[in-house]
């Protein structure tokens, strides 16, 4: 797939008669890894289920490549502590999946063996990585995260976005996240998306870093962080800065 596999354009969101985004255009490439942050109310959550098809737009439209795979890990998944199941099980809802597969998928998210234990007794790492595990299933062309990390410590959240590092690698997957692991995610990206309502700046990791909106919105301490991973990034993003006041809903 040398094309864009996702593209925003001109998209805005309405939810309860309030306007949540507006005017929002972005493409992600084959194998890009995108960060999305913002404070919280910012439109972010929104913006990946729009993504998906997930919420109805107001204005403008979202374009798929033709055939597009996406796997989608949530924010956060409510299982009854009183029902029963297995990893495996899991990984079979609604359909039956091959041992081969799961075997697969279990090992990219990090997590292999588990397949027998119960979902209501695994860490909270543990279970992101069998969120992340059925999200890879089917190799997907696109990779959505929404705050996958929620819950973790820092160490545990590092050690989530390597991991998300070594799929994209492996599966040569784009991958989309929104995220408030700033200092983490920053560094493990190719681009940084700042939504505040709107785009109010978009770039590289350092670039945004530099911003003034977004120094505005967080603050300067990750610049440093940034220092430390600039050798990753070989190429460079011109920041796209423009300021806003504006608030949505996450």
């Amino acid at each position: 797939m040398t094309s864009p596999v996702i593209t925003a354009r001109d998209l805005s969101i309405r939810l309860d008669g309030r306007e949540v985004l507006r005017n929002i255009s972005m493409t992600v490439e084959p194998a890009e890894i995108v960060t999305i942050v913002g404070p919280n109310g910012s439109g972010k959550s929104t913006f990946l289920r729009a993504l998906i098809g997930a919420v109805p737009l107001a204005s403008g439209r979202v374009e798929r490549a033709a055939g597009l795979r996406i796997g989608y890990v949530p924010q956060k998944l409510a299982l009854d502590a009183a029902l029963p199941m297995t990893v495996r099980r899991f990984l079979s809802l609604p359909r039956r999946i091959s041992d081969d597969l799961v075997t697969e998928a279990m090992s990219r998210a990090g997590v292999p063996g588990l397949e027998n234990r119960q979902m209501t007794d695994l860490s909270g790492g543990q279970f992101q990585r069998v969120l992340l595990a059925r999200a890879i299933l089917e190799r997907p062309h696109l990779l959505l995260l929404d705050e996958a990390t929620q819950g973790l410590d820092q160490p545990g959240a590092a050690a989530f976005y390597q991991r998300i590092e070594e799929v994209r690698r492996d599966l040569g997957c784009a991958v989309v996240m929104v995220s408030h692991d700033l200092h983490v995610v920053m560094a493990a990206s190719d681009r940084v998306l700042c939504l505040n309502g709107h785009i109010c700046c978009e770039g590289a990791p350092e670039v945004v870093a530099d911003a003034p909106e977004y120094r505005a919105l967080f603050g300067t301490g990750t610049k440093g962080t940034l220092a430390l991973y600039r050798h990753q990034h070989s190429h460079r993003h011109d920041a796209d800065c423009e300021h806003d006041h504006g608030h949505g809903a996450n």
